[in-house]
């Protein structure tokens, strides 16, 4: 018989209580409820810490007047720390000790406003001392930051602890790059239990943010990848104007589409159009299996959302850690 606690997306997990005598159903469920401790479930801080929603919304909301780019920001931050070890707020830690950070591989260009993160965390802690993972505020920022531009708002399981360990190494070997097609991409979402059409929906997530001509020269150059339409061909030329003269820093910076602050079907419309500003993105509106679905969710926004929504939880609860793995960190950057 499975624990009444959530450990998928589920929120009505199905249970039927055998024909046990009273002894053995007292002690199922001290069992079923010490399962429960080492599991994730929708209410995990509902005594502890119930105002936990609320806190992560207001400090997001009073700091986003200075940055509306932040949604898009905190987005990224959730994808790469749960593509790596799992989602256990590795990505966050700096280098120190035994620990070299996640941040300095390549892979993670780009990755930034960390110091959001460190604000949610300075004001849980305040109300909830020792509480709260980082982890769990890397998912409920990007939830947080998928609402506020306009997408869905996702119910999340939480109680997911914090990782002591970190490689710039293993980031650089397990975040896709810019040049993964779709096929490289679907097996990254498929090992989250992700189907065809949450894959699909997940890359949807490119609808807010912007690239850098370091992730789109070799489509330019030395010769145009025929999947980029000639006008949009030109459009990055201009911004990107040679291989060679792309900086360290990624180089000049490109949005992924013309509503890059709204969380909307516009990404959809674009691969459509042969305006797909990744390589995924181009493959995913021509590969003969996804073409349809992409279609399908430029045209009907609340299928889309409903995808992506279920493909977050999924992605969530990649190698989470629970109960006495890990720990909860008093200060993001820093292991206790």
């Amino acid at each position: 018989m499975a624990p009444l606690c959530l450990t998928s997306a589920s929120s009505q997990p199905k249970w039927s209580m055998p024909s046990y005598p009273l002894v053995h159903i007292f002690l199922l469920l001290i069992l079923i409820s010490t399962a429960c401790k080492a599991q994730l479930n929708y209410n995990f801080y509902g005594s502890s810490c119930p105002n936990l929603a609320g806190l992560v919304r207001a400090t997001i909301t009073a700091n986003l007047v200075r940055d509306p780019t932040v949604p898009a920001a905190l987005l990224r931050l959730f994808f790469h720390d749960c593509q790596v070890q799992g989602c256990d707020g590795s990505i966050l830690l700096d280098s120190q000790g035994g620990i070299d950070s996640e941040r300095a591989a390549a892979a993670n260009l780009g990755i930034r406003r960390l110091e959001f993160i460190d604000a949610i965390k300075a004001s849980v802690e305040r109300m909830c001392p020792n509480t709260v993972s980082c982890a769990d505020l890397v998912v409920l920022a990007a939830r947080e930051a998928v609402r506020i531009t306009g997408g869905p708002f996702i119910e999340v399981p939480l109680g997911r602890r914090d990782g002591v360990t970190a490689s710039s190494a293993r980031a650089e070997a397990e975040l896709p790059s810019a040049e993964t097609g779709f096929a490289g991409f679907l097996q990254v979402f498929q090992s989250k239990g992700m189907t065809l059409e949450e894959s699909v929906a997940i890359l949807g997530a490119h609808t807010l943010g912007v690239g850098h001509c370091a992730s789109v020269v070799n489509r330019l150059y030395p010769q145009r990848d025929r999947s980029i339409g000639p006008l949009f061909y030109s459009v990055l030329r201009l911004r990107c104007p040679a291989r060679g003269a792309v900086q360290a820093g990624g180089g000049a910076v490109l949005p992924n589409d013309i509503t890059a602050l709204a969380f909307d079907t516009q990404y959809f419309s674009n691969a459509v159009a042969g305006r797909g500003l990744f390589r995924v993105d181009a493959e995913v509106a021509r590969n003969p299996l996804t073409a349809p679905i992409v279609r399908f969710f430029n045209n009907n926004p609340a299928a889309f959302f409903q995808a992506f929504s279920s493909a977050f939880v999924k992605l969530s609860l990649s190698n989470v850690l629970t109960a006495s793995q890990g720990e909860i960190r008093r200060n993001c950057r820093l292991v206790n």
